[in-house]
């Protein structure tokens, strides 16, 4: 055979194969590009109505009092909200609470998964580390609302009232907290009492020399309140 000819054959070949190759790619390309809409499609809105700061601490004071009357509805643990929050979340509140293994907030509040931004650490202290993840829940995610959740008979205030020397880190909260406590020292009553509420107030003046969260609370997009949870009756109570 002609070289020449042997040459063009093959080029026509080459030509054909990689025109060929392209089009399966474009085809199959297409074909995952339809059947990603068609399951987006099927799939629950990811985005919920967001809530105005009052109706947002209306539906977590509401998910409390069903606590409280065991008569909870375990909203949002179904795998359907698994997959609506799988991509994206969108919670309606950002909670600083205690670490203390009794205070769970989705279960004292009757939430479920994508519900609440959870941010605790002991003492309920609102640490560089704590703030910039309670920025990020307010600002990025847009939650409206912001509590800041003490607790009865609270061990890290208790130990900061006490105000003994302490095993490794620990001390780093108790440190935290003792503002607080100089500011309820001379007050009548239960000293761990006064200082679990004193210091969510003190906890609530740190957030906001936040400039993120300042801006949010003037314009109304966020609301900050304090809380009190009773370990004995499991009720929430507003205190600022």
């Amino acid at each position: 055979m002609n070289p020449r000819k042997r040459f063009m054959e093959r080029r026509d070949f080459l030509k054909l194969g990689a025109t060929g190759a392209f089009g399966l790619m474009a085809t199959a390309g297409n074909l995952l590009w339809s059947v990603e809409q068609a399951h987006a499609a099927e799939l629950p809105p990811t985005v919920p109505k967001s809530l105005s700061p009052d109706l947002a601490l209306q539906k977590l004071m509401a998910g409390n009092q069903r606590f409280v009357q065991h008569q909870l509805r375990h909203p949002d643990q179904s795998e359907i909200r698994l997959h609506e929050v799988a991509q994206a979340q969108h919670p309606f509140v950002t909670i600083l609470s205690c670490a203390d293994s009794r205070v769970p907030a989705e279960i004292i509040f009757d939430q479920g998964i994508g519900d609440i931004f959870d941010v605790r650490i002991a003492g309920n202290i609102a640490t560089p580390e704590a703030l910039g993840s309670i920025e990020y829940s307010v600002v990025l995610l847009g939650t409206p609302l912001l509590m800041v959740l003490g607790h009865e008979r609270c061990g890290a205030v208790t130990a900061a009232v006490q105000n003994e020397a302490l095993l490794g880190d620990i001390g780093s909260f108790v440190k935290a907290i003792k503002p607080a406590i100089k500011r309820v020292k001379d007050q009548s009553g239960d000293p761990v009492e006064n200082a679990v509420v004193a210091n969510v107030h003190y906890q609530i003046e740190q957030l906001k020399r936040s400039t993120l969260l300042t801006q949010r609370l003037e314009s109304g997009q966020l609301k900050l309140v304090g809380g009190r949870y009773d370990l004995d009756t499991g009720v929430v109570s507003i205190i600022t």
